[in-house]
């Protein structure tokens, strides 16, 4: 019998349905489990989330002479309420990236642990939850509906120690974000994001002192990272109601329009659309974020490379469709202006790809800091236009990240 309770009438032993709210409100990635932990109940109590579905035939029922909230006949029932409940809490009409980065911060800080924890249960030979990974998913896509540069620009943040997890966060929003930009519908893009959220799932079978390996690799251990589509393929396989789209993206990520790719080795027409939409997400965010080897490049510049690159690794039209999801000068982009000011990119136009709005902050022709001012680059009759890209090595300028998110220190 599937039952609504109070959060107060929890105990260790009964099976958690589903949570009433947000799944942004409570400290778990997902929600259907039997609680064994009482700190699990602390956990709970301690959120904003006052009531759960429970399932009393998988677990303890409510204690005697206590009463339910409510009871359901079957999962139909729960699912329906919970659905209304979630569509009227929905929030996607679009703010400004400034009002977006606190939320999308929050977005990817637990969409990291969930991550983390399902890279964790893969390790241990859990079957994948990628009904979990749904409503991460759709409060990934609602800040992309908001904002598309706020959260895509902050998942960028990453240390390396961060990486294998926040990247599968990044690859997560970018795959909407260019889902978004090809116009697929909306289950095509909410099934995109999971693939994205799962595309390197293979790596949790990774040797750890290989993964995280500050220097080159050498032939022997590429072969073994070289192992993790087909790995994370396997895993995906295993799980309940694994995504087509998702499984496709896992093996085919890394195979490239010219043949050379892996494990394949598919050339151009024998790659779906999904997996070289992947293709190039995964290479956007593993380039433009720091790695125990290296820095990651400015991301303006890592578009320049990529477009390089395109022909033989990426499909044009999809590798097109992605720059105008970011801009060519995506947020967190250093440039200069005709009038000798840097500044950094903090929001694209909506007609231009060449009129984003920038924070100035320095000037050349004085060679100091000056008062930050935004320069709307669309606004008519402006005066000001990007002159160059700069290298943000080359400036060594202590606050980038600060001055085009406003949060200060690292997200994560």
């Amino acid at each position: 019998m599937l039952k609504k309770i109070s959060v107060k009438q929890l105990v260790v032993g009964m099976h958690l349905k589903e949570f009433c709210g947000s799944w942004m409100e409570h400290p778990f990635w997902r929600s259907a489990f039997v609680i064994t932990d009482p700190k699990d109940i602390e956990s709970i109590l301690a959120s904003s989330i006052k009531e759960v579905w429970i399932d009393s035939s998988k677990g303890l029922d409510v204690e005697a002479g206590e009463t339910a909230i409510s009871e359901a006949e079957s999962d139909v029932q729960v699912e329906a309420e919970l659905k209304i409940a979630a569509q009227e809490q929905r929030q996607t009409a679009a703010v400004p990236a400034s009002v977006e980065f606190a939320r999308a911060a929050k977005i990817c800080a637990q969409s990291k642990r969930a991550v983390a924890s399902m890279f964790q249960e893969a390790r241990m030979g859990k079957a994948v939850d990628t009904d979990g990974a749904q409503k991460l998913v759709e409060e990934i896509s609602d800040s992309i509906s908001r904002n598309p540069g706020a959260l895509i620009s902050l998942a960028r943040l990453k240390t390396a120690d961060d990486y294998t997890y926040m990247h599968s966060v990044a690859v997560c929003a970018l795959m909407i974000a260019l889902s978004k930009q090809l116009k697929l519908d909306e289950k095509l893009t909410r099934s995109a994001g999971i693939a994205g959220l799962l595309h390197d799932l293979g790596k949790a079978l990774m040797p750890m002192d290989v993964l995280n390996k500050p220097g080159k690799l050498t032939d022997e251990e590429f072969a073994i990272i070289k192992t993790h589509p087909e790995e994370g393929h396997k895993l995906l396989l295993g799980s309940t109601g694994a995504d087509e789209m998702a499984l496709d993206v896992v093996l085919h990520h890394h195979e490239k329009t010219d043949g050379s790719g892996y494990p394949k080795r598919l050339k151009d027409s024998e790659i779906s659309l999904y997996a070289k939409m992947g293709a190039v997400c995964d290479v956007y965010d593993a380039i433009t974020s720091n790695r125990p080897y290296k820095a990651g490049w400015d991301p303006a510049e890592s578009l320049r490379k990529m477009a390089e690159w395109a022909k033989g690794h990426f499909d044009p039209t999809v590798f097109q469709a992605f720059v105008k999801s970011l801009g060519i000068y995506p947020v967190g982009s250093l440039v200069k202006l005709n009038s000798g000011r840097l500044g950094i990119v903090v929001e694209q136009a909506e007609k231009s790809l060449l009129t984003p709005r920038i924070k100035v902050f320095f000037s050349t022709r004085s060679n100091a800091r000056i008062k930050p001012e935004i320069v709307d680059l669309s606004r008519a009759n402006c005066p000001e236009k990007i002159v160059s890209r700069e290298d943000p090595a080359q400036w060594n300028f202590p606050d980038l990240n600060e001055l085009w998110s406003g949060l200060s220190g690292s997200p994560w």
